[in-house]
């Protein structure tokens, strides 16, 4: 059973292809607003996943994230999660990011518990429903 409280972490390096240049969010080599959002949810789903039965998962659901400071090349970005509330099978998690220099985005993420099978089966049938 997951209770609020559990904690996690993750962190990244900033490099070329994590930049707003690489990955289309913008022009300028600076850690980019959707590495920021992929480092919140690793973060967040790494921080439960032994805490869940075998054969399931999360899946992030909703995602509300403030980037409010640049980080060049070079720097590791470091996501602080703790999760805060759980209601049935949604988990909700807050979030800071930080690089050497302080905070650089603050985020608000919620995710839901499944069946790793089940999710994938659904996906994959659509597939099939083209």
């Amino acid at each position: 059973m997951l209770n609020p409280g559990i904690k996690g972490t993750a962190s990244v390096t900033v490099t070329a292809d994590n930049t707003a240049a690489a990955m289309g969010s913008g022009e300028l080599n600076v850690f980019a607003t959707p590495a920021l959002a992929a480092l919140v949810e690793k973060a967040c789903w790494q921080s439960v996943a032994a805490e869940l039965e075998p054969g399931s998962g999360t899946v992030g659901t909703n995602l509300n994230l403030a980037h409010t400071a640049p980080t060049p090349v070079g720097m590791t970005v470091r996501c602080d999660c703790e999760l805060t509330a759980v209601e049935g099978r949604k988990l909700t998690f807050s979030a800071v990011l930080s690089d050497d220099c302080g905070e650089v985005g603050h985020a608000v993420h919620e995710r839901f518990i499944i069946q790793n099978d089940r999710f994938q089966k659904k996906a994959d049938s659509k597939k099939s429903a083209q």
